[in-house]
């Protein structure tokens, strides 16, 4: 049997986007139902009390995110500036194994239970504890203008687990199913979120590319933002195959993996990539990657929509 072709691929994927958009637009009891949930709203209040400004202004970016080191930018880069973000882009935090604050941007996409949102799996993907693992939506200066979300379940692409940073670097994305906030409202509901594009092409005019770096960075004390185009590069690392999103946007160091590339599309902001990939997104604060969004993370978002089990770095 003749298998389909790229572009009726593309179209299957953005016919089941569509129809899960359609169900999230719903008022009634369907749209707000959601699977099992494990993690009560105690367990979103203590997140809330422990995430303080000085806890969150001291987290230092994910483990394996510090590829990117300051310098001056080429002439024809175009700039990024600090801004207070966007609602529905924000900053994961949790306390690793040695007690040390952890952070990684993320973004939330709409879905029927209102309570996912897209992030590198670099950022997560170790097998750390990840204590008071939460998502707060568009912090910036030691605030968190919408509250604290506890993270429930994080969905990785087992061959990103099997093959690591590099090898498995075309699957560098996760999806994360967040728990309700203390007072019971799922993220969606609080912030609003953006269409998740599969297979949205390579090149694009005018992306926006938001990230968040390290706080020690005096400089940029809030989240980046920058215009800029994409383009397709396909890598010359043999340690890390693949092709990717690339864009040409000044000052992401350290801190930026998991910031959105976002285009506008029919109802608003699409999702086509976050900071990772190549180089776990980039060897310079001038130009940052994205592993392309495929089937295979519309595969991941459908279990997360589902409430799947994930699978777990030990199975590798």
């Amino acid at each position: 049997m003749e298998r389909p072709g790229p572009f009726a691929l593309r179209g299957l994927a953005a016919l089941v986007l569509g129809l899960l958009t359609a169900v999230a637009a719903l008022p009634g009891p369907a749209a707000s139902a959601s699977p099992v949930r494990s993690a009560p709203r105690a367990a979103a209040a203590a997140a809330d009390s422990y995430w303080t400004p000085e806890r969150m202004r001291a987290a230092a970016p994910a483990a394996g995110d510090g590829r990117r080191a300051g310098g001056g930018r080429a002439s024809d880069v175009p700039p990024s500036h600090p801004f207070d973000g966007l609602p529905q882009v924000g900053t994961f935090f949790w306390t690793d194994g040695n007690n040390t604050g952890r952070f990684c941007g993320g973004t939330v996409v709409r879905s029927p239970h209102r309570d996912l949102a897209v992030s590198a799996a670099h950022c997560l993907r170790s097998p750390d504890p990840k204590k008071h693992l939460s998502f707060v939506p568009q912090y910036h200066d030691g605030r968190k203008p919408h509250g604290v979300f506890p993270v429930e379940d994080i969905y990785i692409d087992e061959r990103y687990y099997d093959l690591g940073t590099d090898g498995g670097a075309r699957w560098d994305y996760t999806v994360v199913r967040l728990g309700e906030r203390a007072d019971g409202t799922a993220v969606q509901r609080a912030v609003g979120g953006f269409g998740l594009a599969i297979r949205p092409g390579y090149d694009h005019e005018d992306v926006r590319l938001i990230g968040y770096p390290g706080n020690s960075d005096a400089t940029y004390p809030k989240p980046l933002d920058c215009r800029s185009s994409t383009h397709r590069y396909t890598s010359t690392d043999p340690r890390a195959p693949g092709d990717f999103l690339e864009i040409a946007c000044a000052g992401y160091v350290g801190g930026t993996s998991g910031g959105p590339f976002l285009v506008r599309g029919g109802s608003g902001y699409e999702l086509i990539g976050v900071i990772g990939g190549y180089h776990t997104g980039g060897d310079t604060p001038d130009i940052s990657y994205s592993s392309y969004f495929t089937g295979d993370l519309l595969a991941l978002y459908l279990h997360a929509v589902a409430g799947d089990p994930p699978a777990e770095p030990d199975e590798r």
